[in-house]
């Protein structure tokens, strides 16, 4: 990309007092018009770069104009780095380090040097996301509509939206964008996609609001909750909620207290601790578990016949 190559010049300039056109063409693979274009915007953004003819010329930062080379320290390029690698893992490649290297020129102990910090953003499902993400990330840039198959729990259709944003969180991949059969912006789970397609169809780019994708704003939190928990259960309480969730009672067992977003969370949540746990409030839905676990003993219950073999 463009603003890549830009930095990349500039990093390059700041560490070194001169270079030529041809090197720089050749370091970034383009041709040396490609650079002499370079220059001139990074001139019109307001860094004054001189260029010498001769046996000794080249480009370089105009004398006695002052730019702090030191704006990235080598711990800063290290956290740039991790967060590079980062955005590797998801696609497979190596497309990212090969910027960091870009913005490391003359700095390569950077890359070398024994990072202490790994960002693995791939999943289980890396072989069907990387495709998705990279379609999205295409159809982002180039301003088009995408269509998809959704999959949620109010049901499946066919959505197409302009997509505006990826985002990583909770532990998965999410578009962000305005969808024109709800007419307002939502957010789609990747993994929940299917027949994901990019339309080539252009929209116009919207003054877009400021996307709030925290809990609170996307889940609204309305059944509060009590549930008396094993022991047992105490360390994946804490990893999934944190310490301050829960008190210690006088018998070994703890008091749990939340709020959940709707039944289903919260009913698949509970049966996914067996009987570590019970449920104590509300008491409505302690009946309405009650009665769901009363159908299922039922249904395992009955005799299974199965098919005759002919």
């Amino acid at each position: 990309m463009k603003i890549d190559r830009l930095i990349g010049i500039l990093s390059i300039l700041l560490q070194q007092d001169k270079v030529t056109a041809p090197y720089l063409a050749e370091k970034f693979e383009v041709s040396r018009r490609t650079i002499n274009r370079d220059v001139e915007d990074i001139c019109k953004a307001g860094i004054p770069l001189v260029t010498t003819q001769g046996q000794n010329g080249g480009i370089s930062i105009m004398e006695g104009y002052r730019l702090d080379k030191t704006l990235l320290t080598s711990r800063d390029m290290q956290s740039i780095l991790a967060g590079l690698r980062s955005l590797d893992s998801v696609a497979g490649t190596n497309r990212y380090q090969l910027l960091m290297e870009k913005l490391s020129v003359g700095s390569q102990e950077v890359l070398t040097s024994n990072d202490h910090i790994r960002i693995d953003l791939s999943s289980w499902y890396k072989s069907s996301l990387a495709p998705k993400i990279e379609l999205i990330q295409n159809a982002i840039e180039a301003c088009r509509l995408i269509t998809f198959r959704y999959y949620s729990p109010k049901g499946e259709g066919e959505r197409e939206i302009e997509p505006y944003l990826l985002i990583f969180q909770w532990s998965s991949w999410y578009v962000w964008g305005y969808c024109g059969q709800r007419g307002d912006y939502r957010l789609f789970k990747l993994n929940r996609m299917d027949k994901l397609c990019d339309t080539g169809v252009k929209f116009e780019k919207r003054q877009i609001p400021d996307c709030d994708c925290s809990p609170r704003r996307m889940y609204t939190a309305s059944i509060h909750v009590k549930v008396r928990c094993a022991p047992q259960a105490k360390w994946r309480l804490i990893e999934e909620y944190g310490v301050a969730c829960l008190r210690e009672q006088k018998d070994g067992y703890l008091l749990f207290e939340w709020d959940f977003a709707d039944r289903n969370s919260l009913f698949g949540w509970l049966l996914s601790f067996g009987e570590q746990i019970e449920l104590l409030d509300p008491q409505e839905i302690r009946e309405e578990l009650a009665g769901m676990l009363d159908r299922m003993q039922r249904r395992y219950k009955k005799e299974i016949h199965m098919p005759e073999e002919s």
